[in-house]
């Protein structure tokens, strides 16, 4: 079964927790820290693959999971990193996010994305040490890792693409002039799955897309348009493959006008993409190819026959030279990766309740403590805060001493602190 696009839910592994422990010395009652910090989670990372023909096998395990990072232990012994999940697509696949925007178009075998990155680990009381408290008797929590629903969505890598409409014989024409075996049969929308075929002709070798017949309406939808037209868009040359049989209602005039207006309100630059026109079914009925070439305003149309093979090899031969002059007269396409600038680190807004809530990764460290019960580790918290400007970002907004604060599921009251002992 062939699957080109799937919705799936990702999430990066959470970060382990750091530890307090101790070792008592003599001379030192409170002991010497040695809590280790937790280990990282793994991040999640998407691998383009020419090894993988479907997202078939996400459609059936939806749900992702990089490993979560270890706790730290005593003796300064750090938590293991957690393992990144890595998973495999195949080449050509774009991915989307929650909001449709683009993350990555993966087009090269290897070329790879981070799409949601591990929560950090929590550092231990070894690491929480200062001048100012010698012996803290704290320790962070990890981080979460992201999670988000990510959008795969492939579309197909060839160098040539047969389009046209149901049942004019493309896939007669790829099985006859390559390996690939399609479903053939003597009916409209046989093929309900794009095809690939390596065909090598002249010296040369190219990859050609057999893609399912379009019907008028087909950029709106129609006959599964959208499904389908979607793997013309990354094809060096288009086919068109018209048909002068009494099987199709249209005319081959027609054919050609109807698909070019599908092509076009499917994207414009593909009427601009370099073509070839070919009329099927030569064996059965004569037209007369260079009449129809000056009505299309075509140089040339050739007359096969898909089941003979009567003027394939022209043919083939002729896409193979287009696709060649396209290959070198265009640069090579790379890929796409998204470089996302990093986010704000303090956002301050105020609820309907009237409390001011604090969102950002840096003030939701400075809060991602063990233990705010104790006194130290309330106030080492409150120092952290203030050092990252959440401080200066509530007054600013207009908040007032005595006001409530939620940063995360913490909520306490807005007070000035002293600012005369810093954190080392």
């Amino acid at each position: 079964m062939f699957v080109d696009r799937v919705n799936v839910n990702l999430r990066a592994g959470n970060g382990g927790a750091g530890v307090v422990s101790f070792l008592r010395q003599k001379g030192r009652p409170k002991g010497k820290p040695t809590g280790g910090a937790g280990g990282r989670g793994g991040n999640v990372r998407v691998v383009a693959d020419e090894n993988e023909a479907s997202l078939l096998g996400y459609r059936h395990n939806p749900h992702r999971s990089a490993e979560s990072g270890t706790h730290g232990q005593g003796d300064v012994k750090h938590g293991k990193a957690g393992e990144d999940l890595v998973l495999t697509v195949p080449t050509g696949t774009v991915l989307f996010d929650a909001d449709g925007e683009m993350l990555a178009d993966l087009v090269k075998h290897g070329q790879e994305v981070t799409v949601l990155q591990g929560g950090r680990g929590g550092l231990g009381n070894v690491a929480l040490a200062s001048k100012a408290n010698r012996s803290p008797g704290f320790a962070e929590q990890g981080e979460y890792g992201e999670e988000a629903w990510i959008t795969f969505e492939l579309k197909l890598v060839a160098d040539a693409a047969l389009i046209g409409f149901p049942n004019v014989g493309k896939s007669t024409l790829i099985a006859h002039v390559s390996a690939a075996q399609p479903k053939i049969a003597d009916y409209p929308f046989t093929t309900l799955q794009p095809n690939l075929g390596v065909v090598s002709v002249g010296g040369s070798e190219f990859v050609l897309a057999d893609i399912p017949g379009l019907i008028e309406g087909a950029a709106e939808g129609k006959g599964l348009g959208h499904e389908f037209l979607r793997h013309t868009e990354r094809a060096r040359v288009l086919v068109m493959l018209l048909d002068p049989s009494s099987l199709q209602t249209e005319t081959v005039q027609d054919q050609y006008r109807i698909l070019l207006d599908e092509l076009e309100q499917h994207r414009p630059d593909l009427v601009t993409r370099p073509r070839l026109v070919a009329v099927n079914k030569s064996d059965i009925d004569h037209v007369d190819t260079v009449t129809l070439a000056a009505e299309l305003g075509e140089p040339k149309v050739y007359a096969i026959s898909a089941v003979t093979g009567d003027g394939l090899e022209e043919l083939m031969l002729a896409v193979a030279g287009r696709v060649g002059q396209v290959v070198r007269e265009a640069p090579e396409r790379e890929g796409y990766v998204l470089h996302r600038p990093v986010g704000r680190q303090i956002d301050v807004r105020r609820d309907d309740d009237g409390v001011w809530v604090v969102d950002g990764r840096a003030a939701t460290r400075a809060v991602a403590l063990d233990d705010l019960t104790r006194p130290a580790a309330a106030d080492f918290a409150a120092k952290r805060l203030a050092r990252v400007g959440v401080d200066d970002a509530l007054r600013a907004a207009g908040a007032q001493p005595g006001d409530d604060v939620r940063i995360g599921d913490l909520t306490f009251e807005f007070t000035e602190e002293d600012d005369d002992e810093e954190e080392e």
